[in-house]
């Protein structure tokens, strides 16, 4: 993962002392892959599949070796984001929250479907973040083999080293297709993880209110 400031063009005028500090520039957020072959990924794709015992000969089956690859390479490639923010200008205190983003990744055990959501807040400090930014930050780090535990960790760890709040919490709720359609087959089961920073995790008040908000306390 690469996260390089945005480039800004400063211009001077006579409206400068008047208007402030310049902004502060973007975060640029970038997932770095190694590389993406398609072509090998496809032609690994049509192996498995044979090796299973599944013929790609027919013409329904013939272009799945290249959806699949296609498929996993989309999963894997999260998109480059600037984190904007924005100065804490009233000194809001308070609770923000995102609820109920949507979350997909792949089980990093055997590459199937996680699919849930995800209930992001934080308590600001210096600076706000764009609320948009909250369920970008979850797809960067969703875009990747994974497990639940790992994901809702490092969406935390993030936000509170990049944004230095005052508390930060994500709680993320998922179906894992490795439980639901193989194995024990827990069908209709989820899984809940939480982290919880900062005063979200100190101050009883902030946590109750925060697990209430997202449903957690239930």
């Amino acid at each position: 993962m690469t996260e390089r400031p945005q480039r800004t063009t400063a211009r001077r005028d006579l409206h400068d002392e008047e208007a402030g500090p310049p902004a502060r520039p973007a975060l640029r957020v970038v997932h770095e892959l190694e590389g993406i072959d398609l072509a090998a990924a496809e032609a690994a794709a049509g192996q498995f599949l044979n090796a299973l015992g599944i013929s790609t000969a027919s013409e329904s089956l013939r272009g799945t070796p290249g959806r699949m690859a296609r498929a996993y390479a989309e999963l894997f490639s999260p998109r480059p984001f600037d984190l904007t923010t924005f100065p804490n200008d009233e000194a809001y205190d308070e609770l923000v929250l995102a609820r109920r983003m949507p979350v997909r990744t792949v089980c990093e055990h055997h590459l199937l479907p996680i699919v849930g959501t995800a209930h992001v807040g934080y308590l600001p400090g210096a600076r706000i973040l764009g609320l948009s930014k909250l369920a970008r930050v979850v797809e960067h780090f969703a875009c990747r083999p994974q497990v639940q535990e790992r994901l809702t960790k490092q969406v935390a760890d993030w936000l509170q080293s990049h944004l230095e709040p005052k508390g930060v919490g994500v709680v993320i709720e998922a179906e894992h297709a490795c439980m639901t359609l193989r194995g024990v087959q827990a069908t209709g089961s989820s899984t809940m993880t939480s982290t919880l920073l900062g005063l979200l995790r100190s101050d009883a008040r902030s946590r109750s209110e925060f697990l209430a908000l997202t449903g957690a306390a239930t």
